[in-house]
């Protein structure tokens, strides 16, 4: 098994933001992404997602070092001071490097 080094980027937010940020996605050369619903709380109170205004979502992209970069600068820049919005990186390995 030969892996290779890519990165992970994590982002938790509010729902109502998905279809901006899937857009923003394709913008900034993510070659994919997985979406789920999330629950949790955080300094900004309790998200159950029992209300679909009221829900989080967690957004999945595997990508390569300068995506991943290129992705949380501009998702700091324009949603960080007005939305519940986490971002983090991981690095992972992946077996199938090109589908990233």
């Amino acid at each position: 098994m030969h892996s290779h080094t890519r990165k992970l980027l994590t982002v938790i937010t509010e729902a109502a933001l998905e279809s901006t940020l899937v857009r923003d996605l394709d913008q900034l050369h993510a070659h994919g992404y997985t979406i789920t619903d999330a629950r949790g709380k955080g300094s900004r109170g309790t998200r159950n997602a029992g209300w679909e205004a009221n829900g989080n979502i967690r957004i999945e992209v595997v990508c390569d070092t300068v995506t991943a970069v290129n992705i949380t600068a501009y998702f700091q820049e324009h949603y960080y001071d007005d939305y519940a919005m986490i971002l983090f990186v991981s690095d992972i390995e992946v077996l199938r490097p090109e589908k990233f």
